[in-house]
């Protein structure tokens, strides 16, 4: 889970710093650089897991993909940066696999990574440039200080002690000068008296973190793992249509792919866990979240053709009639996949969204909202089958999703204009609102203004009554008392 994030020098981002919780949305108009706070989270992701080449040309650009790594640093005018910073706090898993199907145990799960990336010429690649590691570390945070670096959980002592372990005095990951040479060591988990790896930092292709695919390093593997399960989803109704082979791996991809083996797989897993539901329990979930979105809706099922070998998602009326997958609106097809993705209990990491808006009737966002936040963690109750450690993260510039959304949870996204050292800065600034955990977490930065946040609210008649969520807590950014006096009052008209 990435807590808080730190970035300069990447694209627009210039000396940002975001809490983050379990639930995020940012809002801001177009063009703002809203989305180049996804696009560093994914820079970071694949930094974990491949070279530095490769992790920035898989980096969005306006044209698609970027084919110049300058692309990615911050430019203002002639003037053009030549390095960058990223920094996460995160918490990661106690335990996992490695690359060869052995456990790994983490001696602590609150860590800060960062690394710092420079441009440079390269003879080799003269059109495009390259990068160099400058800086890269990892180490853990105190636990006494927990309180400090999780705002969104105080008081959460169940939820903190379910997900919070260890100590450690040495970082996992460290950079140095060393005989004239800068090199990065990695410390094992066994701490003191144990001799550290070192690597000449200069011509690394890859993070030294990407590297780390045994248990021998079980804290560094695991926060790898934490990284690697950072992802964007952008679900593709094409890809959601697609039937699935009987070999296919039962994980929804970040275009949607593999819809019908996931929600399959999920099905046999709770029959083998419990033989008598025969693996009802997901279908039943998962139609009674499509019913709220469309109202025909009886039973949700996956065909298992023999003869083809393939699975494909069926949906059934209440007259019998049977809707394949390719039969169903966008809409329906990406509201499944949440609730798929909702009925996981695997289903962790960060899940970064775009527009969840998009393809959702107006009068259904709340609806999908609200599944949204019942697949991240909550804070209310200790991980575990029913609450995994799931994050998630969208973006929009709709008024009909930000009034709906809890208050803590809003960041809004501007443009921001200084003069420093005589040279014009134009970034994207993030704020939040008054009275929230964020503005505890850093009150030296100005909250929300009203007038900002009414540009994105308007009048609204009342909404219907949601169903049941698990969520029992916060406000929605519309009910609260500082701004409903400021929006008109529909109650009586006639």
């Amino acid at each position: 889970m990435l807590t808080r994030l730190k970035v300069s020098g990447f694209k627009n981002l210039v000396d940002v710093d975001v809490p983050l919780g379990p639930f995020t949305c940012i809002a801001g108009a177009n063009g703002t650089g809203k989305s180049n706070l996804f696009d560093a989270i994914q820079f970071l992701s694949a930094l974990a897991d491949h070279t530095l080449i490769d992790a920035a040309q898989s980096v969005r650009s306006e044209e698609g993909k970027t084919s110049d790594v300058r692309d990615l640093f911050y430019r203002t005018g002639d003037t053009d940066t030549t390095e960058m910073s990223l920094e996460a706090e995160m918490i990661i898993s106690k335990e996992g696999v490695d690359d060869l199907g052995q456990q790994a145990k983490g001696t602590t799960t609150l860590l800060r990574y960062r690394v710092v990336l420079a441009y440079r010429l390269d003879d080799s690649r003269p059109s495009l440039g390259s990068l160099e590691l400058i800086e890269e570390r990892l180490e853990h945070l105190k636990l006494g200080d927990w309180g400090k670096h999780l705002k969104f959980a105080d008081h959460r002592i169940d939820w903190r002690d379910s997900v919070l372990k260890g100590m450690r005095r040495v970082p996992f990951i460290s950079t140095r000068i060393q005989g004239g040479d800068r090199v990065i060591k990695v410390h094992q988990d066994g701490g003191k008296g144990v001799r550290a790896q070192t690597i000449l930092s200069k011509p690394l292709p890859r993070t030294v973190l990407s590297t780390i695919n045994t248990a021998e390093n079980p804290t560094a593997l695991l926060a790898r793992r934490e990284m690697q399960s950072w992802r964007l989803l952008q679900l593709e109704p094409s890809s959601l249509r697609e039937p699935d082979e009987f070999t296919t791996p039962p994980r929804l991809g970040s275009d949607g792919s593999h819809l019908p083996a996931t929600l399959y797989g999920l099905a046999r897993s709770q029959k083998n866990s419990n033989p008598t539901s025969q693996g009802q329990e997901i279908y039943a979930q998962v139609a009674a979240w499509l019913s709220e979105l469309i109202d025909d809706v009886a039973a949700v099922r996956i065909d298992r053709d023999e003869q083809r070998e393939l699975l494909t998602l069926e949906v059934t009326d209440h007259s019998g009639t049977v809707y394949p997958a390719r039969s169903l609106s966008d809409g329906a097809l990406r509201f499944l996949a949440l609730s798929v993705l909702e009925s996981d209990p695997k289903a962790t990491g960060l899940i970064c969204m775009e527009e969840p808006e998009n393809s959702i009737h107006p009068s259904q966002i709340p609806l999908i909202l609200q599944l949204l936040q019942d697949i991240a963690t909550d804070v209310t109750i200790p991980i575990g089958s029913d609450n995994p450690l799931c994050q998630v993260i969208v973006s929009t510039h709709s008024a009909s999703v930000i009034q709906e959304i809890f208050d803590d949870t809003l960041l809004i996204a501007e443009l921001a204009e200084d003069v420093p050292d005589s040279q014009q800065f134009n970034g994207v600034h993030f704020s939040w609102l008054s009275d929230t955990w964020r503005a505890k977490a850093l009150p030296e930065v100005a909250p929300v203004s009203k007038d900002q946040l009414l540009a994105y609210l308007g009048p609204t008649m009342p909404k219907t009554p949601l169903p049941k969520s698990k969520l029992k807590r916060k406000q929605r950014i519309i009910d609260r008392s500082d701004i409903q006096p400021l929006l008109f009052d529909f109650s009586d008209t006639e």
